[in-house]
């Protein structure tokens, strides 16, 4: 089938090639979906895309004239993709839900080591010759109280590393896993009880309308005075500007994320010598007590190789007229 790639990225061409079993005709470009760059889908019948490109249903609408029947999300979240006007217009769309919650659910617990032991700043120190130790006092996480909201497959991970360091657990989700509660003694509370126990808080759910700015000022003010803040979901769980207030008042002790909520068009590019204006972004940059990545959680050679394959597992189901097992569709009675 003749496909098309939007954002590729160097690092993912090779696994991407190597999956491509099925010797389907592909096109690889580095731009990212959107209302200008959608023509450059015309001739093909998938658009393969990832989290920061535009799948609204104008763009959508717009794929669907120019011949477009499959999208292939090769990432989990599908927040950027209009699944109701994808289905309506009679356009399949898949997604790779299963890659390796052992990369995000570890990339999450390295940022809490990274703060809670001073890491960056001790690097940059040594750096500059400087080894005095007297500004780099951390703290064990051994016998903390980690908050895990969403409890799903990178939320069980992180509960599993967690309960090896010594943790008390404490879990938030719509719907719970009795098993994690057997295995490593979590207790399910309600949203502002985890808050309000736990010393560190780490977020592992999907970007909805439920979930959209579901870390704010108000559940912050029911935090622990200090608390630490980890977000590797999505951005736009969590209202930044209510972050970088609650920074400075010391109400959060410290923020690691891998996400950003005004991150597309920002991750995934070098602007070390371009014009930057996110001043939300600089002001979040500014703190010592923050650690940002560039949305790099899933980035590792095993995710990697479970993203490409997963991908073109969607695109060899298409062809051989085949339903793939990870199809999204919304209800139907959503779409009357």
């Amino acid at each position: 089938m003749k496909t098309i790639f939007f954002s590729t990225k160097a690092f993912e061409r090779q696994y991407l090639e190597n999956a491509n079993t099925a010797m389907h005709e592909l096109k690889m470009v580095e731009e990212a979906l959107s209302l200008k760059t959608v023509d450059l889908a015309k001739g093909y019948s998938v658009v393969c895309i990832f989290a920061g490109d535009d799948a609204s249903a104008p763009v959508i609408e717009k794929l669907h004239e120019n011949g477009v029947r499959f999208i292939a999300i090769r990432a989990t979240g599908y927040d950027n993709v209009d699944i109701q006007s994808a289905t309506k217009l009679g356009i399949r769309v898949t997604n790779v839900p299963d890659y390796s919650p052992y990369a995000i659910a570890e990339h999450a617990v390295g940022l809490m080591l990274a703060l809670s032991r001073k890491l960056p700043l001790a690097n940059d120190q040594v750096h500059q010759y400087n080894f005095k130790v007297d500004n780099l006092i951390g703290f064990d996480l051994h016998h903390k109280t980690v908050g895990i909201i969403g409890t799903g497959q990178i939320g069980s991970v992180a509960a599993k590393i967690l309960y090896g360091f010594g943790c008390s657990l404490l879990g938030f989700d719509i719907q719970e896993n009795k098993e994690l509660t057997e295995l490593y003694d979590l207790h399910y509370v309600d949203l502002n009880t985890l808050c309000r126990l736990s010393d560190i808080i780490t977020i592992h759910v999907p970007l909805n309308e439920q979930t959209e700015y579901l870390i704010d000022e108000a559940l912050i003010t029911t935090m622990k005075k200090g608390v630490m803040l980890i977000n590797t979901a999505r951005g736009a769980v969590v209202n930044t500007a209510d972050v970088i207030a609650g920074l400075e008042n010391g109400q959060i002790g410290y923020f690691g994320a891998d996400v950003y909520e005004k991150e597309r068009g920002l991750f995934f590019f070098d602007f070390f010598e371009k014009k930057f204006d996110d001043k939300m972004l600089k002001k979040l940059l500014s703190f010592k007590n923050v650690l940002l990545t560039p949305h790099q959680a899933f980035a590792t050679k095993e995710a990697l190789y479970n993203i490409a394959t997963t991908t073109f597992y969607n695109i060899d189901c298409w062809g051989l007229e085949q339903k793939s097992q990870n199809e999204l569709q919304v209800n139907e009675q959503v779409l009357k």
